[in-house]
């Protein structure tokens, strides 16, 4: 039976992951993400001090790789679990400048398309609909306005030590927008034929029943 490819692409903090992880629940799809790829990279080259002149052939040793422990999606270096130290501003900004980098990009590629090939997904990130994955079964391009988005991001952190302040999140969300737009190599932008949601006014149930919707609609499945 042919597998079913949903793609999901947006700006840094449309909630994109937290709502795709709720859509595959509950459909029973694997939900791959791809920014943590892209964030545990980022982390490989931030600890070892990679200029970019050597970030290709460095990435042959870095065995990035996506697992499932106890029914959840970890991310590994290796054989350390990485999944907390990817989620610091400081790995976030640099995640968003190394995706931009074409070796990065090749190197994470075709491990995306792999999982597809063989599982029903919902993959999310930056250019899933546009290069990943451009005849996925369904495309949605999710989004939130940035003051929406650096408040939702604002109260995550609010309990942490040295929580930024809503003013530095906002204005890193704008410049992660920013450069994720205007970067030569897959640019974020909204694939032609992706269904467009807006979920500044929703919150993240409204979010996933809307895109559930969309999904069972467009796939006839049920």
């Amino acid at each position: 039976m042919k597998t079913i490819n949903i793609a999901i692409d947006g700006p840094a903090g449309a909630g994109k992951s937290t709502i795709a992880k709720m859509v595959s629940a509950r459909l029973g799809y694997i939900y791959v993400d791809t920014g943590a790829l892209y964030r545990a990279v980022a982390l490989y080259i931030t600890e070892n001090s990679i200029a970019d002149a050597d970030i290709e052939p460095a990435l042959a040793n870095a065995d990035v790789s996506l697992r499932f422990v106890d029914g959840a999606q970890r991310v590994f270096i290796g054989d350390r679990d990485v999944s907390d130290l990817i989620r610091t501003p400081e790995i976030s900004m640099a995640a968003s400048r190394t995706s931009a980098i074409p070796a990065v990009r090749k190197y994470l590629f075709g491990t995306q398309q792999k999982i597809a090939a063989e599982n029903n997904v919902i993959m999310d990130g930056r250019d899933i609909g546009t290069v990943v994955l451009p005849n996925a079964d369904v495309k949605i391009f999710l989004t939130a306005s940035a003051e929406e988005r650096a408040e939702r991001r604002y109260k995550e952190l609010a309990e942490k030590p040295d929580c930024p302040t809503y003013e530095e999140i906002l204005a890193d969300i704008k410049q992660r927008d920013e450069n994720d737009m205007t970067r030569k190599e897959s640019p974020l932008r909204q694939a032609e034929d992706a269904v467009f949601v807006d979920t500044t006014e929703l919150d993240l149930e409204q979010s996933a029943d809307e895109i559930v919707r969309i999904i069972r609609e467009k796939t006839d499945r049920k």
